[in-house]
């Protein structure tokens, strides 16, 4: 029973405590899984395994829309960085030199030349991150979703992240980001839908109109009855619980 609209260069992120059905929400808009009841529509198509089977509208969406999984190594599985940034981009009738010059700049972008040659399951939490992130972003999709993007990361890497996410924002990517990390949404977002636990879309609104609800946050699970929200010169709110 989710009834939504995401219109391109839009950034919405999906909240709501674990179990709330924001990655299989996910999945559904990315063409993993499909609803037993009702439709999902990318693009003037419906999104089914019908349309899937379709090359030309399967290749289309497949290269118009990138997905970066909440466990990184569920998508990594190249022999090296390199070859896994590359992946993309050979099946896309690109020229050799058009790849490796692709590629090139990718691993400029994400600082990973040095690894580039190292097999992608076999470096840090974060550098997984970032390889996942640039094999994706090497097909240069319009749409760009995330399952739990910060999860695991380091402070370094979190922040470099978000960066990462507001800049593809502002050239014009539509970014579908579902978490439950409160701290990051409005940076990240100008959109934010809010489930319950029972799988239902509760809310639609704005980071700040989403954030100020803690009615709303307690009852979704996202936030705890001690949860404070304090807002500091230039509008910047911290949020945090005592204990």
């Amino acid at each position: 029973e989710v009834d939504l609209k995401i219109h391109g260069k839009e950034k919405v992120v999906l909240l709501g405590a674990n179990g709330s059905g924001k990655s299989t929400l996910l999945k559904v808009l990315d063409g993993l899984f499909f609803p037993q009841k009702g439709r999902v529509q990318a693009f003037g198509h419906v999104l089914n395994e019908k349309s899937l089977n379709a090359d030309g509208f399967n290749f289309a969406f497949r290269q118009n829309v990138g997905f970066v999984f909440q466990n990184s190594e569920a998508q990594l599985f190249s022999s090296n960085v390199w070859e896994e940034i590359a992946f993309g981009p050979l099946h896309m009738n690109l020229s050799e030199a058009q790849v490796r010059r692709r590629v090139s700049d990718i691993l400029e972008l994400f600082d990973l030349k040095g690894i580039q040659d190292r097999p992608p399951f076999k470096v840090s939490e974060g550098e997984k991150k970032k390889v996942a992130l640039a094999s994706v972003l090497a097909i240069n999709p319009g749409v760009l979703m995330l399952d739990e993007p910060t999860g695991g990361l380091d402070p370094r890497t979190q922040r470099w992240l978000i960066d990462i996410l507001i800049e593809l924002g502002r050239a014009g990517k539509t970014l579908i980001t579902a978490t439950h990390d409160l701290e990051i949404v409005e940076e990240i977002a100008d959109r934010a839908l809010v489930f319950d636990e029972d799988h239902r879309l509760v809310a639609d609104g704005s980071p700040p109109e989403i954030l100020s609800d803690k009615e709303l946050l307690l009852r979704v699970n996202l936030i705890d009855p001690r949860y404070h929200q304090h807002v500091h010169e230039g509008d910047h709110r911290h949020r945090h619980s005592h204990s």
